[in-house]
């Protein structure tokens, strides 16, 4: 069990004290004082050792079927015992431009705060170090720790979507770069969203670099969307286990959350709206392709008829007793292409 502890200890008005190494023992000591509480901090916990915590901690079957599960989605519940709310904090990939997501299970109940960490993102560390440094937001008791740790995840949110808005803008720099987007020599394949290189027939590289950024965007949407009900319930009155005094602090981790939720949005319509733009310029770069060929095409055509014509081997074809019949014919040909080729170029087609 105690690999899967990161974690233990017992704060009582504000500050952390001495107290017994087992969970149980300090839980109790804990709810004797009537003053204090216990931080419990778990990482990965299997079944088997979950089961130790459930039935010490009274939580419900539910939640603890869901902490024990993962792959949830952002929730608030609220049982009899306890509060179970569930955060999936994020973490970018500068090097790959990979959006991958953990799951933050925090359970909170009387004297009491059990958090279950999946996953390698938004270790707690830092939020307990933080809150340990300040007594006075520690006096909340569990909620102070519901607060810091929403604060924190939702903070590292806007953080993230910060970093995606400056790939975003290097991609559409080079999407609408004037050497062009379509992944030709003037793409360095390095670029958000960048990824092995597409078979031949498939989608051109830059088309795949958006789409595939588009796909983090939405892991990232996964993450921070359906947070916006638990995080807007815990701002207002009425919440078992969270302190009335708390609301102000989850009204503004609520705004940052909305803040955040407001970029992805951008993000998103962003990306499709260079997606769009991207296609409609391959659209146009292949009509031009199409007009080059069909003018060279028609200029073929003329001396390709004319030479077809004198190559069926009539008899009777009284031009052929001239002596000029052979470079006059050379010379219409010369001039119908000529012709052609001039009346392209002004048109624009080549």
């Amino acid at each position: 069990m105690p690999a899967v502890i990161v974690d233990c200890a017992i704060y009582r008005d504000g500050r952390r004290t001495d107290g017994p190494a087992d969970f149980s023992d300090a839980l109790a000591e804990a709810r004797a004082t009537g003053d204090a509480f216990l931080w419990l901090g778990l990482h990965e916990a299997t079944t088997h050792e979950f089961d130790l915590v459930s039935s010490e901690f009274g939580l419900h079957p539910l939640a603890v079927e869901d902490a024990l599960t993962a792959h949830q989605r952002p929730k608030l519940e609220i049982y009899d015992d306890s509060l179970f709310m569930v955060l999936k904090p994020v973490l970018y990939d500068d090097e790959h431009d990979i959006v991958t997501s953990g799951e933050l299970m925090v359970f909170v109940g009387d004297s009491f705060v059990v958090t279950v960490r999946h996953g390698e993102g938004a270790p707690l560390t830092a939020v307990r170090q933080r809150l340990e440094a300040e007594p006075e937001v520690l006096k909340h008791g569990p909620t102070a720790v519901l607060y810091a740790v929403s604060d924190a995840i939702v903070d590292h949110y806007i953080e993230v979507a910060g970093e995606l808005q400056v790939d975003l803008e290097e991609l559409e720099a080079e999407v609408f770069a004037p050497s062009g987007g379509d992944g030709g020599s003037g793409s360095s394949g390095s670029g958000p969203g960048s990824g092995p290189k597409p078979r031949s027939g498939s989608v051109t590289p830059t088309a795949e670099r958006i789409y595939n950024f588009k796909r983090q965007v939405m892991e990232f949407r996964r993450a921070t969307g359906p947070l916006a009900a638990p995080m807007a319930r815990l701002a207002g009155p009425g919440v078992p286990f969270v302190d009335t005094g708390s609301q102000p602090f989850f009204r503004d981790v609520n705004d940052h959350l909305l803040h955040a939720n407001e970029q992805v949005e951008g993000l998103d319509r962003l990306l499709s709206d260079i997606l769009a733009a991207h296609l409609a310029q391959m659209g146009v770069r292949q009509n031009d392709d199409m007009r080059k060929i069909s003018a060279w095409a028609a200029m073929a055509a003329v001396p390709t008829l004319v030479a077809g014509i004198y190559g069926m081997n009539f008899e009777y074809m009284p031009e052929l007793g001239y002596v000029w019949a052979y470079p006059a014919v050379i010379a219409f040909m010369a001039v119908v292409v000529l012709g052609l080729h001039r009346a392209f170029k002004r048109r624009g087609w080549l």
